[in-house]
């Protein structure tokens, strides 16, 4: 299964010819530390790792600081790095520290150090990558023709989307996301910098966690196509959820492989968006299975802290982040179940139903480990508007659709009451679901009503 949770594109893309090259295999290891002893960092002065904008909404939502936050030691990253392995990432929630290797008798030598506990290998390269083809036609892709104006809707294509949710009530108050900062994290955002209907878009910033990217608007289309259900401000064309928030683009998904690596990938990026004050993260992406059949996940394991990434999913709202994830598309297949991290506490879990408010047959189910709903609630998936690869509008299904639609009127929801911290925002999306009475793990809490839980949230003190 894609963990990027669409159902409609892929990249171009080609082998490379490894006749003409040769290549040397490599492997990736994620290597646990002990402890954070000897940190240069101290909790006394977050300001040396945290920005202003992150400490103000640690303050705002009155989440405190922990060990989790201080990075990894950096004399352990040093004497990892000396032994001859390459350091690509650290996790400081997980206090743990990727490594590159060719040679993988290394590892031995990183285990040996007293600061180690364990080393696990996340990722094999046996043959070289795949080319993405992409940028070749980065520019030239792009339709000559545009969308036609839809008289008397102004959200255009994303109009179903944003009436089910009750959004157009709250953007007629003025509630649009301004003054949110959200981050899409994502495998690519091919053109989203140059397509027409999609500028003027606020972002921030961009960064790859994957690694060998110098141009992310070069990579897979799947993050513009999210990002567009968000951030969209054509008129009449496409609207997304909260057309006035802020957005950082973050890569951690890989399309050349399957490995378990991009869990490492995933947790970089949701830390890195912590520390540069994102309010609110989307997660277009799922993990069910992997290339290697040794590192499949069984349905135990949907426990919220099993797998790395669920663990740093667990915390974001503890340090005042509200989550977004895609349930996932295994609904109609053998497996039927979410996946990671959408299993974490915590989180808003999105399911997908079409624009009647039915399910739809691809989006996975729960239950969970525990006594934890899941999916959490739902949105629309089913024929969702997009912007296409062309710069045109077009209709996609997908968890990876319904779960942007919800962050972008999430932002709205907590633009319109910021003095409520991520749980209660949670709550009250939750609580304004249609199927909130009973809710199950197939609706969860059902369709949220984004003008009931603004008048809910207006009760609290």
């Amino acid at each position: 299964m894609k963990k990027y949770l669409f159902m409609l594109l892929a990249s171009v893309c080609m082998s490379a010819n490894a006749q003409n090259e040769e290549f040397e295999p490599y492997y990736k290891y994620r290597i646990q530390l002990t402890d954070k002893k000897n940190n240069e960092y101290s909790l006394k002065h977050p300001e040396e790792f945290l920005s202003e904008k992150a400490l103000q909404r640690r303050k705002k939502c009155k989440a405190k600081l922990n060990q989790t936050d201080l990075p990894v030691t950096k004399a352990y990253v040093e004497a990892i790095s000396n032994t001859g392995v390459k350091v690509l990432l650290t996790s400081k929630w997980n206090n743990t520290v990727l490594v590159q290797v060719s040679d993988t008798s290394l590892i031995s030598n990183v285990t040996a150090l007293p600061f180690v506990s364990s080393a696990r290998k996340v990722a094999t390269y046996t043959k070289p990558p795949r080319v993405d083809k992409m940028a070749a036609v980065r520019k030239t892709i792009l339709s000559a023709k545009s969308d036609t104006i839809a008289e008397g809707l102004p959200y255009g294509n994303a109009t179903s989307q944003i009436v089910q949710l009750n959004g157009d009530k709250l953007h007629q108050q003025g509630f649009k996301g301004e003054g949110m900062t959200i981050a899409v994290v994502d495998a690519g955002f091919f053109n989203a910098d140059i397509i027409p209907n999609l500028s003027g878009i606020n972002i921030l910033g961009t960064h790859d966690f994957v690694g060998g990217s110098d141009d992310i608007y070069a990579e897979n289309s799947h993050g513009m196509m999210v990002l567009s259900c968000i951030g969209a401000k054509a008129q009449g064309i496409q609207v997304g959820t909260a057309p006035e928030a802020s957005f950082w683009l973050l890569r951690s998904e890989d399309a050349n492989s399957e490995q378990i690596v991009e869990e490492d990938y995933w947790c970089s990026a949701v830390e890195f968006a912590d520390s540069v004050g994102v309010d609110v993260i989307n997660a277009s992406l799922g993990y069910v299975g992997f290339d290697d059949p040794a590192d499949k996940i069984e349905y135990w394991q949907l426990d919220g802290k099993t797998h790395i990434n669920s663990r740093s999913a667990s915390m974001l709202a503890s340090k005042g982040i509200i989550l977004c994830n895609s349930a996932g598309n295994s609904g109609n297949d053998q497996w039927k179940l979410i996946g990671t991290p959408a299993d974490a506490s915590d989180i808003l879990a999105v399911g997908a139903v079409d624009e009647s408010g039915k399910n739809t047959v691809f989006s996975s189910i729960g239950n969970v480990m525990g006594s934890r709903i899941k999916p959490d609630v739902c949105a629309q998936g089913g024929a969702s508007g997009v912007m296409g690869v062309t710069g045109k509008t077009s209709k996609a299904n997908g968890t990876s659709f319904s779960s942007p639609i919800l962050t972008g009127m999430v932002a709205c929801l907590w633009q319109a009451l910021p003095n409520l911290n991520a749980y209660q925002i949670m709550d009250l999306v939750r609580k304004s679901g249609n199927n909130a009475e009973h809710p199950d793990n197939i609706y969860g809490h059902g369709i949220p009503d984004f003008q009931k839980a603004l008048e809910l949230g207006k009760k609290l003190k």
